[in-house]
């Protein structure tokens, strides 16, 4: 109810290009987001999508984050996590226009999942992904994938991403260009991941919450987040909430149409 609700007054509110006067969301906005990707391997990498959706396996997941909303069972078809619980093909490439827009580099990803997403961040083999997962079995699966498509620019980190993403930052040398938080859809974890990846974001850095309509917590984490001193603008897309660091960007909250 909270999501179908959310989403209403999300419709009743957005705007298209022809509202927007800020030059830096506008041109994100019809060159970044509403750019209708193209690229070969994309079909590729729905093939994979495809074998997962029509999988007879059985995996046993470990439930670390908020409890899911595909299923109660531990043991859980693959077929049903991916049709249920996978981002969509629209929302993969808006990944892909915005790591490609703004020339990102350095990629985090907080929840790989069966790796779809992760195959998305890092088609561009400039573009090196550290994505965090788990649930063994499933990143497992994912592996497995990157392994196959030999995407050798991808790290996967398996194990409580409340312990291994600290314990990987304590060593991180570079600055963050983009990181995707689609992990544990709590308040205090999603909070407590943005306060991890802040010390590593410059000005033209960007961070994407997933979900921010699952529910009520992560509606209140999202609130709270774009409120944050140090945030300058955020876009809210429904499935997606962006937020941008840059200073000279004025403090707004935008509702786009996606």
């Amino acid at each position: 109810m909270h999501a179908a609700l959310r989403y209403l007054w999300h419709w009743l509110t957005a705007v298209n290009e022809h509202s927007l006067h800020s030059p830096f969301i506008y041109n994100l906005y019809t060159r970044g987001i509403k750019k209708e990707p193209a690229h070969e391997d994309f079909n590729i990498i729905e093939k994979f999508r495809e074998k997962l959706i029509n999988s007879d396996k059985i995996i046993e997941v470990e439930q670390l984050g908020a409890e899911s909303k595909v299923s109660h069972e531990l043991n859980r078809p693959v077929s049903v996590i991916a049709k249920k619980g996978m981002t969509p093909a629209r929302n993969s490439h808006l990944l892909y226009n915005i790591i490609r827009y703004f020339d990102y580099k350095n990629i985090i990803e907080l929840g790989t999942s069966f790796g779809i997403n992760t195959l998305y961040l890092a088609t561009n083999t400039q573009v090196k992904v550290t994505t965090f997962e788990g649930c063994y079995n499933t990143s497992k699966i994912a592996q497995d994938i990157f392994d196959e498509l030999n995407y050798e620019n991808i790290d996967l980190i398996f194990g409580n991403i409340d312990k291994t993403l600290p314990e990987f930052l304590k060593y991180y040398p570079d600055k963050i260009d983009m990181a995707y938080i689609d992990a544990n859809h709590t308040l205090e974890a999603t909070l407590s991941y943005f306060d991890l990846l802040l010390p590593f974001c410059s000005k033209t850095s960007l961070i994407i919450i997933d979900d921010i309509y699952w529910s009520p917590d992560m509606t209140r984490a999202w609130k709270t987040l774009i409120s944050h001193p140090k945030v300058s603008t955020s876009v809210d897309l429904y499935q997606f909430g962006m937020i941008f660091f840059n200073p000279d960007l004025e403090k707004r909250e935008f509702t786009l149409m996606f």
